[in-house]
């Protein structure tokens, strides 16, 4: 017999197997001799209670043993003698590949920046030197702007495809088993780059071809209809299709399609800033005590709401996290989160950022499609200056912004390229500001101690997301008007996390097969 349970547990009682037997044997009036194994299904965090509790969903095996299910993918090599150009070695990049040998049809990887090792030279570069590589930094290289950011694997997108699938894939790759059931997946910077490694040796392994320090500067395009692209200026590559999987920052991309004519069409996205604060201060938030529990993570939080009809909230939060420097050229300062799988800094930050509307971009409309990512460049541009025209970050206590004043000291701040005090509250757009501003009392409302000047808010955090999209069709994935380009994940529009970008990119995959 098999059933399910959903048991309550104090969290030093998590650490015992047999406490999770005992609890769901009370739970289902058996016996704990009855109960042969347990399955974890989901796991969460109810930190409502005065004390917090963890939230266990289990598969409990009464008296029978559970099946045992391989359910690791096979990637056979492929035999086909199609080729497939995927350009972009993200989540939507990797993950449409993977999908493609599954369906026996060859992917061709070309990723501008370099692999998750040569990557690191380049973040070095960016932290310690303030120098930016265009091709290999923080948002460019193998694995994408999520390799180097957190590695979350929460998504909302459930109605898009199968979100336990493409858990099970990094998990099948070297991801720990937790992310299979935990509520909020998470599994760090420090180890995903070696899971990214692991699949790209499943993609070659298969049949599949990846390369580096490889940018797509152009598309072979005949009567309407994609053959190829071409690499860095002088080198073709031909294919039966394209999947354009270039992530949210490949600004060159957006240009070069609109210089060809094919349509784009402007996005919703936000702008704001980044906000810190001590972790152990978030803790005592959220778990109601002046000491956290060992037995619990770094705290979490998700907060939103309204100002003047337009949407203000966090976003990608890092607990136990540093900032660090998102630029992908020189001349801009971009800010973003990451941390590692122990989530152990003494820091928590946010993405804390406004909802941008049509009404923001009426200045732009000269630029047409282009009008979102104008507004991103000036304010970039302007924190850029604003933090001595390097890649230190201009900042601001949290008290001082609400009240409109330059801070005269700074908390510390994780942000290793460093921070200096600057006026935000005039550097961002009066329509960021200001309701920033207002938010922040609403935030203090839902998380009480929020507001503090031991708090500060780091400039710019301008890539939520794209502002722009490669208009394609909702039945065929492919674009309106190029047939066999198939846009695909962030970049193209169409996601907004590792999971959701997978989760298209194995869509597109599906639709490529289709059309071939």
């Amino acid at each position: 017999m098999i059933k399910e349970t959903l048991i309550t547990l104090l969290p030093d009682e998590l650490q015992s197997e047999d406490t999770l037997k005992l609890y769901a044997a009370r739970q289902l009036g058996i016996t704990f001799e009855d109960i042969n194994t347990i399955q974890k299904i989901k796991k969460s965090i109810d930190a409502r209670p005065r004390f917090p509790v963890y939230k266990i969903l289990l598969r409990v095996f009464i008296d029978e043993e559970p099946e045992i299910v391989d359910r690791d993918i096979q990637y056979k090599p492929v035999k086909s003698d199609k080729r497939v150009i995927v350009v972009g070695s993200g989540p939507a990049g990797m993950f449409s590949s993977l999908r493609l040998i599954e369906h026996g049809i060859k992917p061709i990887i070309v990723e501008r920046g370099q692999d998750v090792k040569g990557r690191r030279r380049d973040l070095k570069a960016i932290q310690r030197d303030h120098i930016v590589n265009p091709e290999s930094n923080f948002c460019f290289g193998e694995g994408g702007a999520g390799t180097y950011s957190d590695g979350k694997l929460y998504t909302r997108s459930v109605k898009r495809g199968n979100v336990g699938k493409i858990l099970h894939i990094f998990a099948q790759h070297g991801a720990p088993e937790e992310v299979l059931y935990e509520s909020h997946p998470h599994i760090g910077s420090n180890k995903l780059p070696k899971i990214i490694q692991n699949m790209r040796e499943t993609i070659i392994n298969a049949g599949g071809e990846v390369s580096f320090n490889s940018k797509v500067t152009d598309l072979i395009i005949k009567n309407k209809k994609i053959r190829g692209v071409i690499v860095n200026d002088d080198t073709e590559i031909i294919g039966d299709a394209v999947i354009l999987a270039t992530g949210h920052s490949a600004r060159d991309i957006f240009y070069m399609l609109d210089k060809k004519k094919i349509k784009l069409d402007a996005k919703p996205f936000a702008m704001g800033v980044r906000i810190e604060h001590p972790q152990k201060l978030i803790d005592e938030i959220q778990y109601h005590s002046t000491k956290r529990d060992p037995h619990l993570p770094a705290a979490t939080y998700g907060v939103n709401c309204h100002i003047d009809d337009r949407a203000v909230f966090s976003f990608c939060m890092c607990p136990g996290g540093i900032i660090v420097p998102g630029s992908t050229a020189p001349g801009e300062l971009v800010v973003n989160g990451m941390s590692v799988s122990r989530r152990d800094s003494k820091f928590a930050n946010s993405g804390f950022v406004v909802e941008i509307s049509d009404l923001d971009l009426l200045q732009y409309e000269k630029y047409g499609a282009f009008a979102g990512l104008q507004m991103q460049k000036e304010l970039e541009r302007a924190a850029f200056i604003a933090g001595g025209s390097n890649q230190t970050a201009p900042s601001q206590r949290v008290t001082d912004f609400i009240d409109g004043k330059i801070s005269s000291s700074l908390p510390k701040c994780s942000y290793i390229p460093g921070v200096v005090s600057a006026p935000l509250h005039e550097i961002l757009p009066k329509q960021i500001s200001e309701r920033l501003r207002l938010a922040l009392f609403e935030f203090e409302k839902k998380l009480p101690g929020y507001i503090t000047q031991d708090a500060q808010m780091v400039a710019a955090e301008t890539r939520t997301s794209s502002p722009v999209r490669i208009t394609r069709d909702r039945e065929t994935y492919m674009h309106v008007e190029i047939e066999g380009l198939f846009p695909s994940g962030e970049g193209a529009g169409y996601a907004g996390g590792i999971v959701s970008a997978a989760i298209d990119g194995e869509n597109c995959a599906d639709a490529v097969s289709r059309y071939l």
